[in-house]
Parts: structure tokens; C-alpha cells; sequence
């Protein structure tokens, strides 16, 4: 039997996968490049939202294992990652 949250996180990254796999079908079919940018723009939207979701749903998992100074060094960690995607 699977773990709901494990089952949770998987899911939502099979999602973003087929969300990236649709839009670079999208961008094929529209054949242009302005398009093909707006479309890979909004994937920027996607990507962040996903990765959020499922490292919080995965810490939520985790809160009885994991002691306030671990959860905290992890929530800095993620931190760093937001603020390395979406600086440029």
C-alpha cells in the first residue's frame, strides 16, 4: 500500500510533467516563436508553484521525525532554492 503523501507528491509531478509535455506540444503545434515564448512563460508560473506544493506537503509528512532546528535548516534550504530560481 502506498503512502498518501508519497501518492500526493508523485502526483503532482506527474502533473507538472504532463503540464511540460502539453506546452511543448502547444509550442510545436503554434510553429512560432513569440508563441513558443509566451507559452514557456507560463510554464515559469508552474514550475516554482509545484515545487513548493510538494516539499511542503513532504515536510508535512515529516514533522513527527523531523525536530524544529532540522525543519528549519530545511525551510532555509528552500528558501535559498526560491531565491536562486527567481533572482537572474
Amino acid at each position: 500500500m502506498l503512502n498518501k503523501i508519497v501518492l500526493t507528491m508523485a502526483s503532482l509531478r506527474l502533473t507538472s510533467g504532463t503540464i511540460e509535455i502539453c506546452a511543448a506540444l502547444l509550442m510545436l503545434r503554434l510553429n512560432q516563436i513569440d508563441k513558443a515564448l509566451v507559452v514557456n512563460s507560463s510554464l515559469a508560473l508552474v514550475g516554482p508553484f509545484i515545487l513548493i506544493a510538494t516539499t511542503t506537503i513532504g515536510l508535512i509528512g515529516m514533522t513527527d521525525k523531523l525536530s524544529f532546528g532540522k525543519l528549519a535548516w530545511v525551510a532555509a534550504g528552500v528558501v535559498c532554492l526560491l531565491i536562486g530560481i527567481m533572482k537572474k
